[in-house]
């Protein structure tokens, strides 16, 4: 056996247990570095709150916990208005479930000639074992869904606190990433940094905008309907469809549709309708235009970095993909090197006018190849070696195995 050879198993055998260690240790800090990274661009957007607040002289910590406690002050807000409005329709369709109840069964008795009482339904339903298991695994799933609750709320504990630490110490801590690099790569990473928080916060200042006109519409149109709490169901409706990537728009159009319900069903029908109409304007007229202008990326550019972050990281990624690809995009363009186009009709997709050979000639090309057996490319009737004009060139028909060369002299 070679003297090498049981040092180098041995190596192997490290090597691929380190890596082994390393792939089992990222697996288990993924959601840490998930938070982190949401963590991260959270800090991002409220940066240009902060240091307007720290510009007139306030300290960064004080204008970072004002931004944040303003941000929670709004979602408790929102969340207690969305609670009690859910609470009052859960009890009034409570209440007025024996009545839904009764017109369904006389519905059912009129159509199909039947006999059914609701008493005989209700203890129809109290007796069946579906109803019985369905409890038994309700009970059973109420622990799974605390736990659940819980791990969100830590969660949502961790990201605020990185992005409060993140904003109050960002100073800090571009002057700790800097100052292991070099002067140019110094000017770099604070470039990257400053398209990072312009196009964050244009990309939350869109979003806000399209919720607020989402809202404005939504409410409108529950207002003229009847619908009760118009206001925070078009709250609702703007936030939710925005804020929430992949599901959102589904979340936020069901929740209306439900309480439409309840006044009328025509009422739910017309609310869908209104919701998809909306949609198809929003995200070909109203959402290209303002991401052209706040993001400044490209609409077809954005739709695949939502699905490319959706695939990798789930809704986070479909979340953070946007601003993040612009952030990319707009620093990768200082230092791509662009050159003056010239003014062609074929950049515009126009082709000149008698460049190349028409469509008649180029049917009759191929006609005539189809015919010959010839090559549909080739001319008809052209050679494909033309006779060379002896005239102009007076050696140019010569053969070049005809060529004496150089005289070598005698022998």
């Amino acid at each position: 056996m070679p003297r090498w050879l049981p040092r180098a198993m041995v190596l192997a055998l490290a090597l691929f247990a380190l890596f082994q260690l390393g792939t089992w240790a990222f697996h288990q800090v993924l959601g840490l570095l998930i938070n982190i990274l949401i963590a991260f661009f959270l800090a991002l957007a409220v940066e240009p709150a902060v240091s307007r607040m720290a510009s007139y002289g306030m300290r960064r910590g004080l204008a970072t916990f004002i931004v944040f406690f303003g941000l929670f002050v709004v979602l408790a807000g929102f969340f207690t208005l969305l609670g009690s409005m859910l609470a009052g329709q859960i009890i009034k369709l409570v209440e007025g479930f024996p009545d839904y109840l009764d017109s369904v069964i006389s519905w059912v008795n009129d159509t199909f000639h039947t006999h059914l009482r609701r008493v005989d339904i209700q203890e129809g339903l109290l007796h069946s074992q579906w109803l019985k298991k369905y409890a038994q695994n309700s009970a059973a799933g109420v622990l799974d869904v605390s736990t659940q609750v819980l791990g969100g709320l830590f969660q949502l504990l961790t990201i605020a606190l990185f992005a409060f630490y993140f904003a109050a110490d960002g100073p800090r801590l571009r002057r700790a990433l800097c100052s292991v690099l070099p002067p140019a790569r110094q000017a770099e990473v604070l470039r990257a940094w400053e398209i990072a928080v312009d196009k964050t916060g244009g990309y939350l200042y869109s979003r806000g905008l399209m919720a607020l006109v989402s809202g404005v519409a939504h409410y409108v149109l529950f207002q003229a309907l009847g619908i009760p709490y118009a206001p925070v169901l078009g709250v609702w409706v703007g936030v939710v469809s925005q804020f929430i990537p992949t599901i959102g728009t589904y979340l936020a159009g069901a929740l209306p549709m439900l309480i439409a319900f309840t006044v009328d069903p025509w009422y739910a029908l017309w609310v869908l309708i209104f919701v998809v109409i909306y949609q198809q304007f929003e995200n070909y007229m109203l959402q290209p235009k303002l991401t052209a202008r706040t993001v400044d990326i490209h609409p077809a550019v954005a739709f695949g970095s939502v699905v490319a972050g959706t695939a990798l990281l789930g809704a986070v990624g479909a979340l953070i993909a946007i601003p993040a690809v612009a952030t990319l995009q707009a620093f990768l363009g200082a230092y791509v090197k662009r050159y003056a186009v010239a003014d062609d009709p074929r950049v515009q997709g126009h082709r000149t006018r008698g460049q190349g050979p028409g469509a008649a000639t180029r049917a009759r090309h191929l006609w005539t190849g189809l015919r010959t057996g010839a090559p549909s490319g080739s001319a008809a009737g052209t050679d494909r070696n033309p006779p060379v004009d002896t005239d102009a060139d007076p050696d140019a028909g010569r053969s070049t195995d005809s060529d004496p060369g150089p005289d070598r002299g005698p022998g």
